[in-house]
């Protein structure tokens, strides 16, 4: 049942936009080392083993989860087989900014998704505070210089990053509406594991589809395999968890203005690895952004 957003639920649906920045940054450096569809089923499958001596009640054919098994293919389609795949292909032609920019728009594919497809009403609030979270994005983006938005140019890769944030959008709704047991799902490994496995499925045909008709590649070393290291415990294992329990309490579209949150992440985590000092427009950015997730979620 949705509640009002408090501050532990504001922290729960804040931790995966920062992991998702970072995600977005390693995709980008590994881009020429792996090739995106294999990417994320070594990060999927990695993911699988580490979670597997926490969710072994999943595995055994009495779990109460396999009799929702067409709800988790289609939220393992859309979560784990479609949304990082498609990331990570947007990644291989366009920037982190412009994937960022695409993404951004996640709050108004909430809005639109629910409104179409799960009968959900838009309020006027809630369009005031997608506009003001989408000013904070721009103003981050254009780094307080409205002109330099004229300059940034779409590539086939921002195509996929829409197809991503467009599965995302259904992924979270579909989270929303609850057909398990309340018992099942409050075993959230179980839970996880029960759309990671589907998910690992569609990852695994997507990867072999890669390499059966393009040049795909694995060059192996320290750098690969740090990088699958975070992707792994970050943004797949810990990042699902959060934004699922925030999904369940706040909903998925107060929820979904939280991933406005991700440029704001990759600015900071620029000046605190790349030594960029941050500017006026970052923390004008930060309070548009959080402003629209206040005004949306009001009551």
């Amino acid at each position: 049942m949705q509640q009002r957003l408090t501050p532990g639920t504001a922290l729960l649906l804040a931790v995966p936009p920062l992991l998702w920045a970072g995600n977005a940054v390693v995709g980008r450096i590994v881009r020429d080392l792996v090739s995106p569809m294999t990417l994320n089923f070594i990060r999927w499958l990695l993911a699988f083993i580490v979670l597997l001596p926490f969710a072994a009640s999943m595995i055994s054919p009495k779990s109460p989860l396999w009799a929702h098994w067409k709800r988790f293919t289609v939220l393992g389609l859309l979560g784990i087989g479609c949304y990082n795949a498609f990331q990570y292909l947007a990644l291989q032609t366009s920037t982190p900014v412009n994937v960022t920019l695409v993404g951004s728009s996640m709050p108004l594919w909430m809005l639109a998704t629910g409104t179409l497809f799960f009968g959900a009403k838009i309020t006027g609030r809630q369009l005031f505070g997608a506009a003001m979270s989408m000013a904070g994005v721009l103003l981050v983006l254009s780094r307080g210089h409205w002109e330099q938005l004229a300059a940034l140019r779409l590539v086939p890769g921002d195509l996929y990053m829409m197809l991503a944030t467009i599965s995302w959008a259904f992924y979270s709704w579909l989270l929303s509406r609850t057909t398990e047991p309340a018992e099942a799902r409050r075993d959230w490994a179980s839970f996880l594991m029960a759309q990671m496995v589907f998910g690992l499925a569609w990852s695994a045909t997507f990867a072999a589809g890669e390499w059966a008709v393009t040049d795909a590649h694995i060059d192996w070393g320290w750098p690969l395999a740090a990088a699958l290291v975070f992707i792994t415990l970050g943004p797949a294992l810990l990042a699902y968890r959060c934004w699922g329990l925030g999904v369940e309490r706040a909903g998925p579209q107060t929820a979904g203005f939280f991933s406005n949150l991700t440029p704001l992440f990759a600015a900071l985590l620029s000046a605190a690895f790349l030594g960029e000092v941050p500017q006026w427009f970052h923390g004008a950015a930060f309070i548009l952004i959080v402003g629209g997730i206040w005004v949306s979620s009001r009551r």
